[in-house]
């Protein structure tokens, strides 16, 4: 299959044609503003399948916005004269229905291309995007969301005109989802407007402060909540537009004569994941907790973990080694110690289902 993708090098055309490259039986041809009419032309007449991206949606000069018709103009001239009705899809926007110039422009190629189809019958899918977010979008040009995540990630200053202003927004790799599951589509559309979902709803002050949380959560260490989606893939976007130089950053370790002890992640939603490193000899813990539980990981050496019911006298133990990986549940109510067995140094994984709070720390002293 032939796919032609217009606005190969742009913010969603780039992701498409990412997602295009991990398809065996398609043969991606790239146009952009580097081509010419020629090249385009040749290009149109072996496509099957055509993703026309490519448009200007921000310049200092109205007109310039009439090439948005123009190029589609083309496109569908160059699929007439060479008797061609591949599949079609647009990449429109929410702003085709207002009076400005660039949605004037975006609604006239819309018409365009409808004219081609009722008049070759081939499939048509226009989709009128709202604002797209996702990595590799241009700082100051593409999205709110780009240039937020942008100047957070860098300690620049951010401008929000009206913090209650609502916006739509979709992600990226859902379009990009949508607009590949297209080529498996052999019916004609039904109708030629097409809908991206999910999309998502926000104010700016409200995503303003979702990305301002992200930086902040190098020095708290609690992520954000993830099983919302939108928050889920603006997190990944922020990260998308750290400076090389910074991804990674230092985390707080305690030491003591028994070893270290360090966190390093925690969630308001899944508790916190903290590592030990233990010396020969060394025995922890000695303490049961009455809501908090915890699971055991050794990740180096052997360890000897003890467990007693704080109402009983019987001990009972487990042995945690690397040489076989267990997870041990830490049930409420047992007093439980951790010794290292082995003669080197003894590294653990721990996992508590809530974040350790000093003044709260449901932790209390008691021998096994």
């Amino acid at each position: 299959m032939n796919v032609l993708v217009t606005g190969a090098n742009g913010f969603l055309g780039r992701n498409l044609l990412e997602g295009l490259s991990r398809s065996s039986d398609v043969q991606i041809h790239s146009y952009g503003r580097g081509n010419s009419i020629e090249e385009l032309e040749q290009l149109l007449v072996k496509a099957d399948v055509v993703y026309h991206l490519a448009g200007i949606n921000r310049t200092e000069r109205e007109a310039d916005f009439y090439m948005n018709e123009e190029l589609m103009n083309a496109i569908t001239r160059l699929l007439r004269k060479h008797d061609r009705s591949p599949k079609v899809v647009y990449a429109s926007t929410i702003q085709a229905s207002n009076a400005n110039a660039y949605g004037r422009s975006k609604k006239a190629a819309e018409d365009a291309l409808l004219r081609f189809g009722e008049e070759t019958d081939a499939p048509i899918y226009i989709f009128r995007l709202p604002n797209l977010f996702g990595k590799w979008s241009k700082p100051n040009y593409n999205s709110v969301v780009s240039t937020f995540c942008h100047n957070i990630a860098r300690g620049f200053p951010i401008t929000i005109s009206d913090p209650n202003k609502q916006l739509e927004l979709a992600y990226v790799d859902d379009v990009v989802s949508r607009f590949i599951g297209l080529l498996g589509e052999n019916e004609r559309a039904d109708g030629p407007y097409s809908a991206i979902s999910p999309t998502f709803a926000v104010t700016l002050g409200e995503l303003a402060h979702t990305i301002t949380a992200f930086k902040q959560l190098r020095e708290t260490g609690i992520l954000p909540l993830l099983n919302d989606p939108l928050t889920k893939n603006l997190y990944s976007t922020y990260l998308s537009y750290l400076s090389r130089d910074d991804f990674s950053y230092e985390i707080k370790s305690f030491h003591d004569h028994r070893g270290s002890l360090f966190e390093v992640i925690k969630s308001e939603a899944a508790g916190q994941i903290f590592v030990s490193t233990s010396f020969r000899g060394v025995e922890r813990g000695h303490h049961y907790h009455n809501s908090k539980v915890e699971k055991f990981c050794v990740i180096k050496g052997k360890a000897i973990v003890k467990f007693r019911h704080i109402f009983e006298e019987s001990v009972f133990s487990y042995e945690l080694s690397e040489d076989k990986r267990v997870v041990l549940d830490i049930p409420p109510g047992y007093t439980h110690s951790i010794e290292n067995a082995s003669e080197e140094e003894l590294i653990v994984l721990f996992w508590a289902n809530e974040i350790f709070q000093a003044d709260r720390p449901d932790t209390y002293p008691s021998k096994v």
